[in-house]
């Protein structure tokens, strides 16, 4: 990967850089290792303002969750075929996963008492699994008006 950000922060905080060929290995935890992870969806391919705040912030956040969350960075060039998988809409955004599995998307940069708070939420046993969209939730329909 040739993003000086991403670099640096992979660098700096040891973060594992996962793609498609290596996501399901990095998420199925080895003995001893948390359950869940946070995945790094920076959107480096079309850079946004808020991805250097997010990287700034990720391994804070990983010091706070430290014994109970692993990080990756994902490879900017699988964004686009991961990110539907993972529920990912908006990047940057970071996904709290348990298992292989989704349980919250944090887009964009937060404020630090939303990202303990939310993440907290997530890494309790009970936090659903996000489900797939299943096709809009609001539907407009048009029709003529008779004999106008």
């Amino acid at each position: 990967m040739n993003d000086p950000v991403l670099n640096a922060l992979a660098g700096r905080a040891g973060l594992f850089w996962a793609d498609e060929a290596s996501i399901d290995a990095f998420l199925a935890p080895a003995a001893g290792e948390a359950a869940h992870a946070l995945l790094f969806f920076s959107g480096a391919a079309a850079p946004r303002p808020e991805t250097s705040d997010v990287a700034a912030v990720l391994p804070e956040i990983l010091r706070a969750f430290a014994g109970r969350l692993r990080g990756a960075i994902v490879a900017p060039e699988a964004e686009a075929r991961l990110k539907g998988r993972f529920q990912v809409y908006v990047t940057p955004s970071l996904c709290v996963t348990r298992g292989g599995e989704p349980v919250a998307v944090l887009p964009k940069i937060l404020d630090w008492s939303d990202y303990l708070g939310r993440i907290e939420a997530a890494l309790q046993p009970q936090a659903p699994i996000l489900s797939e969209a299943k096709g809009p939730r609001t539907v407009f329909t048009f029709s003529q008006g008779a004999n106008r």
